[in-house]
Order: C-alpha cells, then sequence, then structure tokens
C-alpha cells in the first residue's frame, strides 16, 4: 500500500469514527474552539470526500442529519422569506446560523454565524453523491426545498466568508457556493415548476453578477471591490464545477490563487490573513490540487496531493494549518493563547484529501 493510499485509509477512519449516531461530523473533536459543533460547510465537503472514497452510509447519513436539522428550522426559513418579499428582511442575527450542535440545536453562544454559504454548498453535495451512488433524492426533499426557498430570498446580502470574517461584504466564493447548489438541484429535476422557476432566476443572476463585478484580469476576486483571490475559490472551479474548466476565468482563477497564494506546494486562505498567523491550510492545497487537475495540470494536482499528505501527524491526522510559511507570525501567539494549538485532526482537511485522491486515480 502506498503512503498516499495509507492515509486516505487513515482519513476515512478518522471521519467514520468521529462522526456522531446523528449523522454530524464534528469539525474537530478536540479543538476548543469547534469542539461539539458541525458546520453545514465544512460537513458537505467532508461527506462529499467520503461518498469519493466509497463511504456511502457515512454520507448518507450526514445528508440525514442536515435534513433533520433544516426541518427544525422551517420556521425561520418561512420568516426569512416572508421578510424577503414584504422588503423588511430579518435581521442578520435571525438567519440560520452556520454551525449547530450535533443534535441539530443552535449554540447560544456568540459566533461569527451568519454565512450563506454552506446551504448552497450541501445542496451541492447531496446531488453528487445521489448521483453518484444512484440515489433516490427524494429522500431530502423537504430539506432541498426548505434551502432552496432560504438562498432565494437571501444570497443578495452581505455575510460572514468561509472563514468567518467581513460580514459587510459580499464575497465571490458564497455566491459560486450558492449557485452551484442552486444549479445542481435544478438538473437533478427535484423541484417543482414555480420553485423551479425562482431558483433558475436566482442562479442566472448570481452568473451575471458575478461576472460583472467579482471578476477582474480574468479571474474571480475575493469579494466585490477587492482584486486578490481567495483559495477558496478553487472549490467553483475543481470539485463543484460551478465554472466549467474550459472557461478562461476558471483557468485564470486558479492560476492566480496558486501564483499569489501557494508557497512550495502550501496554500494559505488570502494575502492578508492573520488567523494563527496566516500558515498553509492542507485542505487548501487539495482544492488548488482539485482546481489544477480540472484544468489540465494532473502533475501539479499530484504535488499538491504529496504536500498535503506531507503535514500528518505520525499519527495520520492532518491539521487545519500548518506553521511552515507564516504570512503574519506576529499573530500566531495571540490564537494559541486563545484557544490552544491549531485543530488537529481537522475532519475537513482529511474529507478534502479523500476527494483529490480519489480523483487523481487513488495514486
Amino acid at each position: 500500500m502506498s503512503t498516499l493510499t495509507a492515509l486516505a485509509t487513515s482519513s476515512l477512519d478518522v471521519i467514520v469514527g468521529h462522526q456522531q449516531p446523528s449523522g454530524a461530523y464534528p469539525a474537530s473533536p478536540t479543538f476548543s474552539a469547534y469542539r461539539g459543533f458541525c458546520w453545514f460547510r465544512d460537513g458537505s465537503f467532508i461527506a462529499d470526500g467520503a461518498s469519493a472514497a466509497g463511504a456511502v452510509g457515512s454520507a448518507d447519513s450526514f445528508f440525514d442529519w442536515c435534513a433533520g436539522t433544516l426541518a427544525q428550522q422551517a420556521g425561520t426559513v418561512a420568516a426569512v422569506v416572508a421578510g424577503a418579499r414584504d422588503g423588511h428582511p430579518v435581521p442578520d442575527d435571525q438567519m440560520l446560523p452556520a454551525r449547530f450542535r450535533f443534535d441539530g440545536a443552535i449554540a447560544d453562544d456568540d459566533w461569527w454565524d451568519f454565512q450563506l454559504d454552506g446551504y448552497g454548498t450541501w445542496l451541492w453535495a447531496v446531488v453528487e453523491h445521489a448521483r453518484r451512488h444512484g440515489r433516490d433524492l427524494g429522500r431530502w426533499a423537504g430539506a432541498i426545498e426548505l434551502s432552496v426557498d432560504y438562498l432565494v430570498a437571501s444570497w443578495r446580502r452581505p455575510c460572514f466568508d468561509w472563514w468567518e470574517e467581513h460580514s459587510e461584504q459580499v464575497h465571490v466564493s458564497t455566491l459560486g457556493c450558492i449557485g452551484a447548489g442552486l444549479e445542481a438541484v435544478l438538473t437533478a429535476g427535484v423541484l417543482d415548476g414555480d420553485r423551479a422557476r425562482r431558483a433558475q432566476q436566482a442562479a442566472a443572476q448570481i452568473r451575471a453578477l458575478v461576472a460583472e463585478r467579482g471578476t477582474i484580469d480574468g479571474h474571480l476576486t475575493k469579494w466585490f471591490g477587492r482584486t486578490d483571490p481567495d483559495a477558496s475559490l478553487c472549490a467553483l472551479v475543481g470539485p463543484m464545477r460551478w465554472l466549467d474548466p474550459a472557461d478562461p476565468v476558471a483557468v485564470g482563477t486558479v492560476r492566480a490563487v496558486r501564483t499569489s497564494l501557494a508557497v512550495d506546494g502550501g496554500v494559505h486562505r488570502f494575502g492578508d490573513d492573520v488567523f494563527y498567523g496566516g500558515g498553509q491550510w492542507p485542505l487548501l492545497s487539495c482544492l488548488l490540487g482539485q482546481g489544477l487537475l480540472a484544468t489540465g495540470d494532473a502533475p501539479g494536482a499530484r504535488a499538491a496531493l504529496d504536500w498535503a499528505a506531507s503535514t500528518a501527524t505520525a499519527d495520520g491526522l492532518l491539521p487545519e494549518q500548518v506553521a511552515d510559511h507564516l504570512l503574519a507570525p506576529a499573530h500566531r501567539a495571540e490564537w494559541v493563547e486563545r484557544w490552544g494549538e491549531v485543530a488537529t485532526p481537522l475532519l475537513w482537511s482529511h474529507g478534502q484529501y479523500l476527494r483529490l485522491w480519489h480523483d487523481l486515480g487513488q495514486p
């Protein structure tokens, strides 16, 4: 067994072994700030990696958790839709949160919670899983409809990004995740006539807006009005295929991330990152790898997988980030003092590793 395959095996063991009876994936089972919580975004990418690696039941269970959690929030979704329709949108703190407890309950602590990307990401991931394994999407139909209604009513709103920062901005990766989710369920044919019409309209408007305001110099940008990229944008090219890999903007986005955010194989989140000193993230190297693979650079994708594998501990655990190349080293100590050492394992790192490992043909 190759070293890469051994890490894939242990990655699947980490994911399945830590999955909760409810189906939720803990973001990190030991990290102080993440312990006890599951994010729709992280969990959807984790489930996608597990599904690609053949853990069908694990992914099913996660999507069941998503459906059950959303069912508990049907009243909130109705209020959000009504507020948007009547021209009185609900405040940010009354929107759906990004993370939930394992039983689907909402935490009462203070967090950067209003994020829309996860609800689009789970739609994309559940459709991808159903297509891959011949699952009937009717099992999750009610939750899919709730998510579509919520996103159609809310997609224009500024919110926190993937990294729980800058709630005042409109983030291109967030819009792409929403668009990918809406287009996935439309392609799957699981929406009724009026809901499908509204979803199609929103998806088309998102594409037009990103082309107009979120693209500069041939690549996607971090947010409207900013010119540099964010590494999360690679997800829109690689696994999610929201951008056709043959599109010059897709090629340009992958190139921009590689040129400005990748150093010796490791990928930073964005240029002015200070979280834990602004280190390099294995999951982002894997997302860049998927973007490279999609746009025709298989050797580059393999190098990204190799680098991600090199960050594993002796026990086969992948961290959230490593400190080999810090953008803001003076800021690392403040985060260690606040929350302890970097999250290890981060299940999202293992899920993203599995997906790239699978896409490269299990090298």
